[in-house]
């Protein structure tokens, strides 16, 4: 069985078992929410991520975080805790423009639709070794900083849904994911990295942008 194809077990096991967890609005040193290391998606890829949200939505229910353009994302590396200070934004900012110089854009295809105990997810699979290659140069930029993620990320995707209250459609959500298993919805070419906080909307989510850096000479 492929990667996605386990992770895919995993997670319908885990909304059918009654596992589903959920997120809160984020708190001061809360351990999810913190800053962190993205790339956004762009053009056609991003609407048609925009659209699949929107279609989630009156499957998962009402009270759930369905992601729009300003939150759809490919952590590259999550940073530190949430603060609502990130103090060493341009610590951070400095990386990843030294991480990002001479590279290629990051290609990535997004192909797939899985639950997981905590939301709903597009699968995302490295065109090459750019995404991997950005990975260590960002940590090895990084230094002694000593940033919040201390693992090495190998599995990429980008949420559509973080639950954020009880799931009471779990086989709804389970039945729409396998209608989507192998659903394409396109090759994500990913040209710009940036660091960002989140702030909670009152209904979900958004990443303002702290510091930026583009791929190229």
């Amino acid at each position: 069985m492929s990667r996605y194809g386990e992770f895919f077990a995993r997670g319908r096991s885990a909304l059918l078992d009654g596992q589903a967890t959920y997120d809160r609005p984020p708190v001061e040193g809360a351990r999810r929410w913190g800053a962190a290391a993205v790339l956004r998606p762009s053009g056609p890829v991003l609407d048609r991520l925009v659209e699949l949200a929107g279609e989630l939505r009156p499957v998962v229910g009402p009270g759930h975080w369905v992601h729009g353009p300003d939150a759809l994302h490919v952590t590259l590396r999550s940073l530190e805790p949430y603060r609502e200070d990130v103090t060493d934004r341009r610590v951070y900012g400095a990386a990843l423009e030294k991480a990002m110089r001479g590279l290629p854009p990051v290609r990535v295809e997004l192909r797939g639709v899985a639950g997981h105990h905590g939301g709903v997810l597009v699968w995302a699979t490295p065109a090459d070794e750019t995404l991997a290659t950005l990975q260590k140069r960002f940590a090895h930029a990084l230094g002694e900083k000593g940033a919040f993620e201390s693992w090495t990320r190998d599995i990429w995707y980008v949420s559509l849904v973080h639950f954020a209250a009880p799931v009471e459609r779990p086989e709804a959500i389970v039945g729409w994911c396998e209608e989507r298993a192998d659903l394409t919805v396109g090759v994500a070419e990913l040209s710009r990295a940036e660091i960002v906080r989140a702030v909670h909307t009152g209904g979900g989510v958004r990443l303002v942008t702290l510091e930026r850096a583009e791929c190229g000479p």
